[in-house]
């Protein structure tokens, strides 16, 4: 197994596993008797697990290079499964901040690896690895549509899942690229701030939060807002993993072709109007059709911005860990934020807020085409 099949597989078992247990979100809350608001709180660890693990990710890459971390991945994806085990709110953000950190762990190694990678062969494959997070964030909702649908709850789905994942990343460490620095001084563990650095967070950041808002949320609102069976509640997270993935796919030429800018801010401007459609009908059908337009649009700006962010070979790991750490921040605090708006407000007014978040990164995204 060579190490663009090796870090693929790696993309595709995070996305996986990563929406499983956001599948199953609906279901632990109702097995819990939480409201929006105990929810929203929650997810509010999974934040707080990044800033923990964060530090000694950057440390890592900077010194061992990202083979280390990536080959851990076994233990991140057995983490699945702490969300099904809680109890209570306090439990579930202990398991929240556990899934956190090892996931941010995972996404930040797993960016380095592919880049390293894509260097390797010298050609435009980035966007590629980002499509099979695409499509195994497709795969993990489309299996917990089948098993939710047949009445198998989240704790059994969710052994299953980490189990699998841990085994079949088991399967693939030994394709990855060793990536360790050597030869010449030390790079630098932290990057250095910038405006450019920011620019590029900042579009992290809110287009993340959009991705994550869909995670957690898009179940919730399909089965709180628009009264859609168990069966079809994980379909408007498959409708946008697929349509991102697909996406993904064409990425890379597509930006080639138009441009980066053009790419990342039409796209912006198809995820506000994709999401605007959700919340604007009761109907089942267009909401899932509204959550497949987001994917579509957001699915080629994260890519983009991350190679934006790495183009100087010699800060590149840091650099990437900045950027890609603001994003997860967005990821990972934008729903719990809207969850706590929801409590007050209504879920449907609280997504307006992610609305605003595709606005503002399509307002950005002049910068992803100045970097070239």
């Amino acid at each position: 197994m060579g190490p663009r099949t090796a870090v693929t597989a790696v993309f595709f078992l995070n996305g996986a596993s990563f929406s499983s247990w956001y599948s199953r979100l609906p279901a632990i809350q109702e097995r819990l008797d939480l409201g929006p608001g105990a929810v929203g709180l929650a997810l509010f660890g999974a934040p707080l697990g990044l800033l923990i693990a964060q530090p000694a990710v950057g440390a890592i890459i900077a010194r061992k290079g990202s083979r280390p971390l990536v080959a851990a991945a076994p233990f991140y994806l057995a983490a699945v499964i702490l969300p099904a085990l809680a109890v209570n709110t306090l439990t579930l953000f202990a398991a929240v901040t556990a899934v956190g950190a090892a996931n941010g762990a995972l996404d930040i190694a797993m960016n380095a690896q592919g880049l390293a990678v894509e260097r390797t062969a010298g050609r435009r494959l980035f966007s590629s690895l980002h499509a099979a997070f695409s499509f195994g964030a497709l795969a993990g909702a489309g299996i917990a549509a089948v098993v939710a649908g047949v009445g198998i709850g989240p704790l059994p789905h969710l052994t299953g899942a980490a189990v699998i994942g841990a085994a079949a990343a088991l399967a693939v460490i030994p394709g990855l690229q060793p990536d360790r620095p050597h030869g010449g001084p030390a790079g630098p563990r932290l990057a250095r701030p910038s405006r450019r650095l920011a620019i590029y967070g900042a579009i992290a950041f809110c287009v993340l939060l959009a991705e994550g808002a869909v995670f957690d949320w898009s179940g919730i609102y399909l089965a709180s807002e628009q009264r859609a069976d168990p069966g079809l509640v994980p379909l408007g997270l498959a409708a946008f993993s697929l349509t991102m993935g697909v996406g993904r796919l064409l990425g890379d030429p597509a930006a080639t072709r138009f441009g980066e800018t053009l790419v990342a801010r039409s796209g912006a401007v198809l995820a506000a109007a994709g999401l605007g459609l959700a919340l604007a009908t009761s109907a089942v059908t267009i909401g899932i059709i509204g959550f497949a337009m987001m994917g579509l649009g957001l699915a080629a700006i994260f890519p983009l911005t991350l190679r934006a962010a790495a183009r100087h070979p010699e800060t590149a790991g840091p650099d990437l860990a900045a950027v890609s750490t603001l994003g997860y921040l967005g990821l990972l605090s934008g729903p719990p934020v809207i969850g706590v708006l929801a409590e007050l407000t209504g879920l449907r007014a609280a997504l307006l807020l992610v609305c605003a978040a595709c606005v503002v990164a399509g307002a950005l995204a002049a910068r992803i085409g100045a970097a070239h």
